[in-house]
């Protein structure tokens, strides 16, 4: 199955739940290939399904429930992080780090949280993600620069705690 691994991580990343995911992977290869004849060769084929995969989480329970808005006035400055060592102390505290980043993650919306999970971690161009999301390149640059500030202020947030 072509993308199978990287369509799993970014269907977990956006239901945030292992079963979930599974289904919402399982839905879109059926959608993709029930839907194949609309598939136009010597298109971006990845773009495609995870267009498919996109659609599917948004019309179900969970992407319609995930949409609310998140608020982005607030400005803050990054907190320097001190330098670290490969010592047990730095490993714990990257893996620490790690988990707080993905906390953030999970509380970012729907339309942040995507964008941000294909540029990333999936590391499409701005073109792939404005194929895939179905919004101009611009869009895709400012949600982008909002979702990465609103991560940034959610992990500080969540490091105050």
């Amino acid at each position: 199955m072509p993308l199978f691994d990287r369509l799993y991580n970014f269907a977990h990343w956006l239901t945030q739940d292992r079963e979930e995911a599974e289904d919402l992977v399982q839905e879109t290869y059926a959608k993709a290939l029930k839907g194949f004849r609309s598939f136009q060769p010597g298109t971006n084929f990845r773009a495609w399904i995870y267009q498919i995969l996109r659609n599917t989480f948004l019309t179900s329970r969970t992407g319609l429930k995930s949409s609310s808005s998140v608020s982005l006035d607030e400005e803050s400055t990054l907190q320097n992080l001190p330098v670290t060592n490969a010592t047990p102390e730095a490993i714990l505290l990257q893996r620490s780090d790690q988990q707080l980043v993905q906390e953030a993650l999970g509380k970012l919306a729907v339309p942040y949280r995507e964008v941000l999970l294909l540029c990333e971690f999936e590391e499409m161009s701005y073109q792939e993600i404005s194929a895939t999301l179905a919004v101009p390149i611009g869009t895709v640059m400012s949600r982008l620069s909002r979702a990465r500030r609103a991560l940034r202020d959610t992990v500080q947030e969540l490091q105050k705690h």
